[in-house]
């Protein structure tokens, strides 16, 4: 942490607060015109969105947040994240209809939703202490969805000046508040609730013009090329044994995301460089390990919990990695899980970044998709 602290990162500055994390007009003009059958079904799926008065029913967390742990109590953890959880997907899905739909209510009532929880000073208060930092960990999801949400209708905001004001002053004090907690040394402050944070930090960074919280951002992308291993690994997700795969994924999810803002902003992160080490050193061992556990050497146990290959929400970053670069690995994957959504990371990626031309139709191969989360992508 200390190291990081003293990085000079006075270089990345906000250049474009109305840039969101993909150009969302020119993905409007692209739904509008493709007969692509994938995007065709999403936007058909979100153009008719939620009741604006019923998401405005949904009341704002003001009461000291606690989270249980999700490993030692995990039916006690379903049961607190559900309120957190839906206002992930809510603000996802209000952004999401707006550009399926181009129907301005959807923003207005995006923005309307936040108001309301920034008058109410909502998620200010939560729990945190070293041996129970679940509310913490919790949190950070729901200021990056919020974040990145408001991005894609902020431009198309006409007459709600006051509510825009307050909804970013609250987003940046809540990024401030939360942020002022470093976190454990050894796991926290550096792993993948780190890369977390920073996702939120560059977003709220932009949106607020505070170049403080967006080089916070910038600082886990060198924190993380620093920490990698020649390979690629990530070693503090490198080190959850069983799970040592899913992290590896789950950290270049949220590096991979932040990267997009970052590079929204005008900058090349995606091909920064620390010791030899990109962003696509860590993206090729993930697709190495997911394939063949063999190549996690001693670094893990080679029978890794795979459970996480159903789930799509864990593969939204290939969306944007894609959308930049061509790894035929990927490719082939992804076309398994599409269309991607991330309730809080990205929202409907395969909506925002795919390119119409890479896959025609949804894949539906249950069979395959059971036999990788018990056995892994090479079947073995």
């Amino acid at each position: 942490m200390e190291e990081r602290q003293e990085l000079d990162l006075s270089d990345y500055t906000v250049n474009n607060p109305d840039a969101s994390y993909f150009d969302v007009e020119a993905r409007k003009e692209l739904l509008a015109e493709t007969s692509n059958s994938i995007l065709l079904q999403e936007r058909d799926e979100l153009q008719q969105g939620p009741s604006c008065s019923q998401v405005l029913s949904l009341p704002p967390i003001t009461t000291r947040l606690r989270v249980p742990g999700y490993y030692p109590s995990p039916q006690a953890w379903e049961l607190a994240t559900e309120p957190l959880f839906q206002f992930e997907d809510t603000v996802s899905g209000l952004a999401g209809s707006f550009l399926a739909s181009d129907d301005k209510y959807y923003a207005e009532c995006l923005v309307k939703f936040l108001d309301h929880w920034a008058r109410s000073d909502a998620l200010m208060e939560f729990y945190y202490a070293s041996t129970q930092p679940q509310a913490w960990f919790s949190t950070e999801s729901m200021i990056f969805a919020a974040g990145l949400a408001y991005s894609i209708v902020r431009p198309e905001l006409d007459g709600f000046e006051e509510e825009r004001e307050r909804v970013e002053d609250w987003l940046n004090r809540l990024a401030h508040r939360h942020m002022a907690i470093p976190g454990g040394k050894g796991n926290s402050c550096c792993n993948n609730h780190f890369y977390r944070r920073a996702l939120y930090g560059s977003i709220i960074g932009v949106l607020t013009e505070d170049n403080e919280l967006f080089r916070f951002g910038v600082s886990a992308i060198y924190s993380a090329l620093h920490d990698m291993t020649e390979q690629g690994a990530l070693p503090l997700e490198i080190e959850r044994g069983r799970r040592a795969t899913h992290y590896q994924n789950y950290a270049t999810l949220y590096l991979i995301t932040n990267m997009q803002v970052i590079a929204r902003q005008g900058y090349d992160i995606y091909n920064l460089e620390i010791d030899g080490k990109t962003i696509h050193d860590a993206v090729d061992f993930i697709m190495s390990i997911l394939e063949d556990p063999e190549k996690l050497g001693e670094m893990a146990p080679r029978e890794q919990y795979t459970g996480f290959l159903k789930d799509d929400q864990y593969f939204s970053w290939m969306e944007i990695y894609q959308h930049h670069f061509h790894d035929p690995r990927i490719a082939e994957f992804i076309k398994t899980v599409r269309p991607t959504y991330n309730r809080s990371a990205g929202g409907y990626t395969t909506m925002y970044f795919m390119d119409p031309e890479v896959q025609q139709n949804v894949v539906v191969d249950e069979a395959q998709q059971e036999a990788a989360a018990f056995e892994g992508l090479s079947g073995d």
